[in-house]
């Protein structure tokens, strides 16, 4: 029973994921990561198939594995965030959610520069 509630919430964090890609305010890795733990808890097929994707796979081996993350990517990470989070806050007239926004921003990053750098 476990596994299957695993493994449900391993496809759905994967489509959002998915999703993030193309949506400013939706994370991409975060929802990557929580699909690779739970296919590992209850996929082998399904985690073997995200580790081996030719687009993120390496990324979340390096991750998933505590190897850490490249400088390049640390630098794409937080551009991107940059970018989108603050075309987000131009877009958004909430206060509220600028103040999440920048939270998240803020909780996003300094997790992206404590994670290990690879050479």
């Amino acid at each position: 029973m476990f596994k299957h509630f695993l493994f449900i919430l391993g496809v759905i964090s994967l489509i959002l994921g998915t999703l993030g890609i193309f949506l400013p305010l939706l994370p991409t890795t975060p929802f990557l990561i929580l699909s690779a733990y739970c296919f590992s808890k209850s996929s082998k097929k399904f985690h073997k198939a995200l580790l081996e994707n030719k687009i993120f796979g390496q990324y979340i081996r390096d991750y998933q594995e505590k190897k850490g993350i490249s400088l390049k990517n640390k630098i794409i990470a937080i551009s991107t965030l940059v970018i989108t989070i603050g075309f987000s806050l131009m877009k958004i007239t909430s206060p509220h959610l600028k103040i999440f926004l920048i939270i998240v921003f803020m909780g996003v990053s300094i997790h992206i520069i404590k994670v290990k750098t690879l050479n």
